[in-house]
C-alpha cells in the first residue's frame, strides 16, 4: 500500500507555492519526514490528511483519492491525522472524545463506545478514561489522538512533530507507541529532530524547499553520515549534509 502524492501543487492564499508539480511515493510501514522549519513538512501531512486541498494534482492512499468527494469519507476513514495539537473538546473525558473521534469517522455511536475501550487500553490511559480531558498533560492528549485515530481502525496514521513540547520521560513513552503501533498500521510522522530514527523507522524522506533531496531506508540515510561515531551523530551528520547541499 502506498500514500501517493502525484503531481502536487498548492500555495496558501496570495503566496508562493509551497510544492509545484511535486511528486513522492511512500510505500515504508514506517516512515520519518523530516526537514528544516519551513520546509513543508506540516503543510504536506495536512494534504495527505485531506485538510488541504491542492490546486493541482492528488493526494492517494491505495486506490482512494482524496479530491474525489465521493471518496473522501472513506479516504479519510482509512487515513488518521494527529496535528501537533489536540485540542480537548470541553465537557468530555478521555474516553468520550476517542470515541467521538470514532464517531466523526463514521462509526455508530455504540460501536464507537465500544472501539474506544479498545483503543484506550492500546495507548496506555485506561486509568485516565473518566477524567475530563482538558486535564491531562500534553503527551497524555498526544496518546488521546492515538487512540482516536484506532476507534476507526485508520490503515495510516499520519503525526505532525508529535514529541514537539514533551519532556524526556513523555518522549520515551510516545517513542515506544509509535513503535507498537508501526507492527500493524503505517505510520507517517514528521519531526526536525533526528534522534532515534533507527529505533523507529524503516524509511526517511527529507523534505527542503518544498522537494524531496532524500528517499531511502534508514541505513541509506546513514551512509551518508562517514564516520560519526554513534548513531545521533551519524543521524544529524547525514542530515545536515543533505540540508547543506540543498541550502
Amino acid at each position: 500500500m502506498s500514500l501517493i502524492f502525484e503531481g502536487l501543487s498548492f500555495r496558501y492564499r496570495k503566496g508562493t507555492h509551497v510544492f509545484l508539480d511535486f511528486s513522492l511515493h511512500i510505500e515504508g510501514h514506517s516512515t520519518v519526514l523530516l526537514g528544516p522549519n519551513g520546509a513543508g513538512k506540516s503543510t504536506l501531512i495536512a494534504l495527505a490528511a485531506s485538510h488541504l486541498t491542492p490546486s493541482g494534482g492528488r493526494v492517494a492512499w491505495r486506490d482512494l483519492d482524496a479530491s474525489n468527494w465521493r471518496q473522501r469519507a472513506q479516504y479519510r476513514q482509512q487515513v488518521a491525522w494527529i496535528p501537533q495539537h489536540i485540542t480537548p473538546v470541553p465537557g468530555l473525558t478521555v474516553r468520550e472524545q476517542i470515541a467521538y473521534a470514532g464517531w466523526l469517522k463514521g462509526l455508530s455511536r455504540s460501536d464507537a463506545w465500544k472501539a474506544s475501550a479498545h483503543a484506550i487500553t492500546r495507548v496506555g490511559l485506561q486509568e485516565l478514561a473518566d477524567r475530563k480531558s482538558h486535564e491531562v498533560s500534553g503527551g497524555q492528549l498526544r496518546r488521546m489522538g492515538i487512540a482516536g485515530a484506532l476507534t476507526h481502525r485508520s490503515e495510516i496514521i499520519l503525526m505532525d512533530e508529535p514529541t514537539a513540547g514533551l519532556d524526556p520521560t513523555q518522549r520515551g513513552v510516545f517513542r515506544n507507541l509509535v513503535a507498537e503501533l508501526s507492527q500493524s498500521v503505517h505510520v507517517l510522522v514528521s519531526t526536525h529532530q533526528t534522534e532515534d530514527l533507527a529505533d523507529l523507522y524503516h524509511e526517511v524522506v527529507v523534505l527542503d524547499r518544498g522537494s524531496v533531496c532524500f528517499q531511502g531506508s534508514t541505513e541509506q540515510f546513514y551512509a551518508l553520515a562517514g564516520s560519526a561515531p554513534s548513531p545521533r551523530e551519524r543521524a544529524e551528520a547525514a542530515y545536515a549534509s543533505l540540508v547543506a547541499r540543498e541550502a
